[in-house]
């Protein structure tokens, strides 16, 4: 049994080749942009968002227009809406806010105040090859 096109690998070029090799060369160039796609767009989604460490635990911030969307290390999801400040950033929902100016910045739930530690830009990881 011969595979389709082994004509063309010995060296021959059938006409009935050409269509199968190029569906074959389209297939992997849309795959290959695909993935370069995906990679680009966890990249973009990824630049509002950093990384923190509170209370020895790492917490993530995602900000969008008017709020910022926490995700604590228990997988716990809070949502904080923007508060006008003249000079920072301030987001709170009644018994949580979040207040700071650059990478200095505390949590405060129901009053206490907690520093976050160590924020930096969130940096997805690399797709598996």
């Amino acid at each position: 049994m011969t595979m389709p096109c082994a004509e063309h690998a010995a060296g021959r070029h059938p006409q009935s080749c050409t269509p199968a090799l190029l569906a074959a060369l389209a297939l992997v160039v849309q795959l290959a942009g695909c993935e370069n796609k995906a990679a680009k767009e966890a990249e973009e989604a990824a630049k509002p968002t950093f990384v923190c460490q509170l209370a020895g635990e790492r917490l993530i911030m995602r900000f969008e227009p008017g709020e910022v969307r926490l995700l604590t290390s228990n997988a716990e999801a809070i949502t904080l809406y923007q508060i006008p400040t003249p000079s920072g950033i301030r987001y709170s929902n009644a018994s949580l806010e979040l207040r700071g100016k650059g990478m200095d910045l505390v949590l405060i739930d129901n009053g206490v105040p907690s520093k976050l530690e160590g924020c930096v830009p969130y940096v997805p990881p690399k797709p598996a090859t």
